[in-house]
């Protein structure tokens, strides 16, 4: 059984940092997509940065030179490193793996497939 675990989120003043991290267990092939993703109230489902079995990355605009995202050896675990965060950033942030078709946040961020964690929240203040 495929678990997704989340941890990190906070309240943190704008241009602050966090680092979230996802713990992965029970993967049935190594070499699915893995990224995070993240939802405001009131919005759709965003993606924010995705990355390959390869370690080829996929940020979206809105992220890009502020949020880092990496992954261990074993994909066991996954983390993002956001800095400068602004309150635009306020979301609940998911941790995903797995979804059908190409390693991107544009994908993913649309599928209904892959594995979901139950997501950490973070508020960023002006």
């Amino acid at each position: 059984q495929v678990q997704l675990m989340e941890s990190g989120g906070d309240s943190v003043q704008s241009g602050g940092s966090l680092r979230l991290s996802c713990a992965a267990s029970g993967y049935p092939y190594a070499s699915y997509c893995m990224g995070w993703f993240r939802q405001a109230p009131g919005k759709e489902r965003e993606g924010v940065a995705a990355i390959a079995s390869d370690g080829t990355t996929n940020y979206a605009d809105s992220v890009k030179g502020r949020f880092t995202i990496s992954q261990n050896n074993a994909r066991t675990t996954l983390d993002l490193q956001m800095n400068n965060l602004q309150p635009g950033d306020t979301a609940m942030y998911y941790c995903a793996a797995g979804w059908p078709g190409p390693c991107t946040v544009a994908v993913g961020e649309k599928s209904d497939g892959g594995y979901w964690g139950q997501g950490t929240q973070v508020t960023v203040s002006s």
